[in-house]
Order: C-alpha cells, then structure tokens, then sequence
C-alpha cells in the first residue's frame, strides 16, 4: 500500500501577501504565526534583504485536514490559462435551484473580496450548475 502524502498547492503571483489574505477568506484559512523572536510578518520581512522583502506568504487550513497554500512572487504575469484550479465546493449535496442560490451567495460574497465572475455554467443532463471565477490576480477558480 502507498503512503498518502501531504502537499501544498503553490501559487505564482505579483503580490504574495495580498494573494494569501484573499484565499484566506475564501476558504477560511488562516496565516501562521511568525517565527519565534518576531511579533508580525512585518518584522520578518525588515530583517530580510530588499529583493527577499515580501517574496512570500502561505496559509492553512485551521483545522489541518486541507493543504497548505503557499504564495510566490514571481517577476512574470500569467499569460495564459491555468492548466490546474481550485474548486471551492460550496454545493456539495445541493441540487437545482438550492445549490444554484447558494452559488450565487458565495459568488456575490467573492466578488465583494475582489474576484471576477466569469460566467455561471447553469446545470443540464449531465452536469450540475458551477460558476468559474478569477482570484484578485486573474487566476481561474470555480465555485462547484
């Protein structure tokens, strides 16, 4: 039998710190404490090389169950679509209408921390109702 890993999913973005806070919000995650010897990230970040200042952050899963997200600057844009995304299951268990509204709500509540709706993909014979997004970077992501 294999053993299951942990992982971390990793993002390159322009603004690591601002990129973390928001994913925070949407999945409720939450920032480590800094290091041992310092009261803030801040701090950390003053002890720290100009051109190391701010190149990072991450965030966790409260509880521990979800990966760890971890925040990279990195000097280029994104150019083309994702080759993999986030799905941020708020509708597990709903159908129809009651998962559509909840989309909604969730996507209304995104939207308000800086995300763009793209489109709502309304359900049909063989798929359920889900709502692509982009992350305050322009980082694709859907509300499933």
């Amino acid at each position: 039998m294999s053993a299951i890993r942990k992982f971390q999913v990793t993002f390159d973005c322009a603004e690591p710190e601002r990129v973390a806070r928001f994913w925070c919000e949407v999945l409720g995650y939450v920032t480590p404490p800094p290091p041992e010897g310092f009261t803030t990230w801040d701090d950390v970040n003053r002890t720290l090389p100009p051109g190391k200042q701010d190149a990072w952050f991450a965030c966790s899963d409260p509880s521990g169950v979800g990966p760890r997200l971890y925040f990279q600057r990195v000097p280029e844009g994104k150019t083309v679509k994702n080759r993999v995304h986030l799905d941020v299951r708020v509708g597990t268990g709903l159908v129809g209408d009651e998962r559509l509204a909840a989309l909604e709500a969730e996507c209304a509540r995104l939207v308000a921390l800086g995300a763009t709706h793209v489109q709502t993909l309304y359900a049909d014979e063989e798929n359920e109702s889900c709502i692509p997004m982009l992350d305050i970077e322009g980082n694709e992501f859907c509300i499933d």
